[in-house]
């Protein structure tokens, strides 16, 4: 039987699968900007002294503020 971790087919439909956060946020923040990701996505890190680090951490302990980064992430691929 082989190992489901091994398969490399876990996700084959999401387009998140394999992406990693801190690609996603750099590449909203370099798309955005600070201003315009913390008027899209209404989160503290974003508007006080925003950095990749810290915004980061938040985002790792945060569930519900990392989806609303994936939803946004999803609509900028999109429009891409």
């Amino acid at each position: 039987m082989k190992n489901a971790l091994n398969s490399g087919n876990e996700q084959p439909n999401n387009p998140l699968h394999g992406v990693k956060l801190v690609d996603m946020l750099t590449n909203l923040v370099e798309s955005y900007g600070w201003e315009a990701l913390s008027s899209k996505i209404n989160i503290n890190c974003f508007r006080n002294n925003p950095s990749i680090k810290s915004s980061l951490k938040f985002l790792r302990k945060t569930p519900w503020a990392r989806a609303k980064v994936e939803q946004l992430y999803l609509k900028w691929l999109r429009e891409s």
